[in-house]
């Protein structure tokens, strides 16, 4: 059973950045394709950035330029570092282990909460 964790989060002003932590146990990460996903209140949880396990990395349009998803697999963690951030980047964030093996399995960390406000 693989363990998530973030850390980071927190108020910033808009402008502003953060850099967020999932550091996982259990397993290793080297094997599994790492994301992060966000939250907003009242709102679906929506894709922010993946990075396989070669390193190639994915975003979603709306932080592209901004935000730049990094992992560390001797580590076993995996970093989202937010520029330029905007008061609709609030939300909170979760880390996310997908593995695929004969199936796929999904691990997601507790969340972090990230605001941005004035």
């Amino acid at each position: 059973q693989v363990q998530l964790v973030e850390s980071g989060g927190g108020l910033v002003q808009p402008g502003g950045s953060l850099r967020l932590s999932c550091a996982a146990s259990g397993g290793t990460i080297s094997i599994a394709v790492m994301g992060w996903y966000r939250q907003a209140p009242g709102k679906q949880r929506e894709l922010v950035a993946t990075i396989t396990q070669g390193g190639s990395t994915n975003y979603a349009d709306s932080v592209k330029g901004r935000f730049t998803i990094s992992r560390d697999n001797a580590e076993n963690t995996v970093y989202l570092q937010m520029n330029s951030l905007k008061p609709e980047d609030t939300a909170v964030y979760y880390c996310n282990a997908k593995y695929t093996l004969l199936r796929v399995i999904d691990y997601w960390g507790q969340g972090t909460q990230v605001t941005v406000s004035s």
